[in-house]
């Protein structure tokens, strides 16, 4: 371990607002006006210009650690410990350590989170699609606070930590799923000449470089400049031909960084150019039961590095992001902090994906499976009839102003948070006309290079959907002495979503399914309107809780919080289907959670110890049992889902560290339909019990030695018509282990072992439960980490 020392003074003064534009203007007024007003407000802003604090000792570990104190939001005005909800913090160290290189990898760190769901019937999913307490997560993923949009896959290199908020956040940021939201925090300048930089090959053909440096200015005192930059080419290990290969840079300007007003202007780059994987057919898989036709396949599993597209097959996502902050000092009491971001993702997607079902009794090879000699396996084949298309972008426009103020009304002492946000979002999606077919694929030895004659293009139709939102907030946490700790927050969100769609029509009869029928005297493939729908309203969220502490190093605490989604919230999609969710004429899905905990730092801080129990109600939601007079679906529909969740992150002595966590579910569709095809009344892709745990040792001669432990129980898909396929995923154990040593005082070379002991598992599996994404083999990956 290298650890620096470095004296530094830091010194605030007052500096005039510059001008920015009229909404940030307004305010920011507003805000200050504010803050005069409060108790002891125009005591507050009248300290003194000038304040020059004593010389602080700031020690920098060059490896850092695994346990962090609070969140990078302003919104959470409490350490961690007396933050009356399950919060976990996945640090750069911990991830870093591990070789994890994207989201979806550092959530392993966070038990019973993670992409369980493999897409829709024959659709499969792209990106972060994330699954948390029971509910999908993929669209409550923010950067720094700022909703992220897109369904990519987010690399980790510009991150510093990953922050997973459990139960309802929509106090916090407005709609999101029901049961919580994840943050990733950017790196950004600061004052300090730094470089580090990793290298990675792994047995498998991964190949990955990042680099990050950081450099102050001579000429410009409190300015410096900090470049993330990464290249990758990697294979996936244990998948035939799929391929994740991107590049990115991550520029950060900082300025004033020693004085009240700091501004940092921050650009992120990414280009992805990776070849998608449509997964593995489930045929021969626990709870696999041969559909009309495929009796002889029993016991005849595919090979599960079997790769079933093509070298067309493909996933293009080009993402920009620039993000200009301004924090600025009034006092040593009130901070004002205005972030400004606009960002863009545009992804270029296509897959040849399948759907292995059989015939019928009466015609076996009715189906997408066939064969010319039903005893020889090397003459069936898998039919790619499912091409995938998506033409997709996604833009963001936001400005956010924070207003932090601690003051006091008699003893009672106050940490006040409260803001006004604006954002725009919208989702362009072009409709893709094919022609051609693929030829089927060999069901056990399928050729990548059979392409066929399938040609597209964009064919003028589509669907664009927009969301405005204005928002203002307020928390607020109350301090009564040393023990008694009261933190609330509401938030008031006004929306209004726009959406229209297209599509091209035919003349045909009967009509296809999903056809859309041409009016009269329209041509065939002509493109007309399918739907013009727009929706306004305003949602109220709130979240309260107490904490007591007995001991400072010791909080319990109970806490309540209401979160909502609207029509349209998750997709920027509307539907007049009566039996939609997304029908502008439907509440908006509401989740209400109550969450009792403790929180317990131990060995001087190093440990923390949390445990939560919590039940989360999810009403609102569309029920097809129970119909109004006019014979439509309501919103009756209840879903439940409570348990208990346990962690321990930190440092164990100086030289042993500890990540771990534990969760147990009980889930359940308290009033409408069952969504497991099992016929149980669980909610679906999510393991009842789940346990994660990492830990290593530095040895005296500078060897660390580690490794961690994943346990994910049996999982249920959702319900269809699909027969003969699983209707759960077994549950599984998976062992990892590390070892580094350092070479000089600069460099570390880290070996990495995947699935130790090679276990074979179903890491996800689709709705209609056709195909499962396998789980990674055992690889190793080899790297060397620089610092200077």
């Amino acid at each position: 371990m290298t650890t620096t020392t470095k004296t530094v003074v830091i010194k605030s003064r007052k500096h005039a607002l510059g001008s920015r534009n009229s909404l940030v203007l307004t305010s920011a007024s507003l805000l200050t006006g504010f803050a005069m007003a409060l108790p002891g407000g125009a005591a507050i802003a009248a300290e003194k210009a000038t304040t020059t604090l004593a010389p602080v000792q700031v020690e920098a570990d060059a490896l850092g650690g695994y346990k962090t104190d609070t969140l990078s939001s302003s919104k959470f005005t409490q350490p961690l410990r007396d933050t009356p909800q399950t919060i976990q913090v996945i640090t750069r160290d911990l991830f870093h350590q591990q070789g994890a290189t994207t989201l979806t990898e550092a959530l392993r760190n966070s038990p019973g989170v993670g992409t369980f769901f493999a897409g829709e019937n024959g659709n499969t999913n792209t990106g972060d699609t994330i699954y948390m307490r029971g509910f999908d997560t993929s669209n409550s993923l923010f950067v720094d606070g700022v909703r992220d949009l897109g369904s990519i896959s987010r690399d980790l290199f510009n991150i510093e930590q990953v922050e997973i908020t459990k139960g309802p956040a929509g106090t916090d940021n407005g709609r999101s799923a029901p049961t919580g939201s994840i943050n990733m925090v950017s790196k950004q300048a600061f004052l300090r000449d730094e470089a580090s930089g990793s290298v990675s090959a792994g047995f498998d053909g991964q190949k990955r470089a990042t680099v990050d440096v950081n450099q102050t200015f001579n000429a410009l005192a409190g300015s410096a400049v900090r470049l993330n930059a990464l290249w990758q080419d990697s294979d996936v290990a244990g998948r035939d031909h799929v391929k994740n290969s991107r590049v990115g840079f991550a520029p950060s300007l900082g300025f004033g960084l020693d004085g009240a007003t700091r501004g940092y202007l921050n650009f992120l780059h990414v280009k992805q150019d990776n070849i998608p994987d449509g997964f593995v057919p489930t045929i021969g898989l626990p709870g696999w039961t041969p559909q009309p036709g495929l009796e002889q396949l029993i016991g005849q599993r595919v090979d599960s590095e079997n790769f079933y597209g093509t070298r067309q097959d493909h996933d293009d996502v080009t993402a920009n992001m620039i993000t200009f902050r301004v924090e600025h000092d009034i006092s040593e009491a009130v901070r004002l902090t205005n972030t400004l971001r606009w960002g863009r993702t545009d992804q270029d997607y296509l897959l040849s994906a399948f759907m292995s079902t059989g015939g019928t009794g009466a015609n076996p090879q009715a189906g997408n499976i066939s064969w010319t000699d039903i005893d020889d396996l090397s003459t069936y084949t898998l039919a790619r009839s499912l091409n995938t298309f998506k033409d997709q972008s996604n833009e963001i426009l936001t400005d956010q102003l924070n207003l932090r103020i601690d003051f006091a009304t008699g003893a009672i002492t106050h940490n006040l948070s409260t803001g006004l946000e604006w954002t725009r979002e919208q989702q362009d999606i072009h409709s893709v006309v094919a022609s051609g077919s693929r030829p089927a694929a060999s069901l056990y030895a399928p050729n990548w290079s059979d392409v066929g004659d399938l040609s597209w293009s964009r064919n003028g139709a589509g669907s664009e959907g927009q969301t405005d939102t204005t928002s203002v907030y307020l928390f607020d946490t109350a301090k009564f002495g040393e023990q008694f700790l009261v933190t609330g927050g509401i938030r008031a969100d006004h929306y209004e979503t726009e959406y229209s769609s297209s599509g091209t029509c035919t003349t045909v009869t009967p009509l296809p399914r999903r056809g859309i029928a041409c009016p009269a005297g329209v041509a065939d493939g002509s493109v007309v309107s399918t739907a013009d729908l727009d929706t306004s309203d305003t949602l109220f969220n709130w979240k309260l809780g107490v904490v007591y502490k007995p001991i400072e190093a010791a909080s319990l605490y109970v806490n309540y919080a209401v979160s909502q989604q609207p029509p349209g919230g998750a997709n920027f999609q509307l539907s007049s289907a009566a039996n939609s969710a997304n029908n502008p004429n439907m509440d908006p899905q509401k989740a209400k959670t109550l969450e009792v905990g403790a929180k317990w730092n131990l060995l001087d801080d190093m440990l923390a110890l949390n445990l939560a129990w919590f039940r989360t109600q999810v009403t609102n939601e569309i029920n097809t049992q129970e119909l109004d007079d006019n014979g439509n679906p309501t919103q009756s529909g209840k879903k439940q889902v409570q348990g208990i969740e346990l962690s321990a992150v930190g440092n164990i002595t100086e030289n042993w560290s500890v990540s771990a966590g534990y969760s147990h579910l009980d889930t359940s569709v308290e009033n409408g339909s069952n969504l497991a095809q099992d016929g149980s009344s669980n909610l679906t892709y999510t393991p009842e019990d789940a346990f994660t745990a990492w830990t290593t040792y530095r040895l005296p001669f500078g060897l660390t030695v580690g490794g961690g432990v994943r346990y994910s129980g049996e999982m249920l898909r959702g319900t269809d018509g699909a027969a003969g396929t699983p209707t759960f995923t077994r549950s599984y154990t998976v062992y990892d282990a590390i070892a580094s040593y350092p070479l000089g005082d600069n460099l570390i070379v880290r070996l990495n072992a995947y699935n130790l002991f090679d276990k074979e598992y179903v890491a996800a599996i689709n709705k209609s439960g056709y195909r499962y994404t396998p789980g990674i083999p055992r690889t190793f990956l080899l790297s060397a980490d620089f610092r200077f």
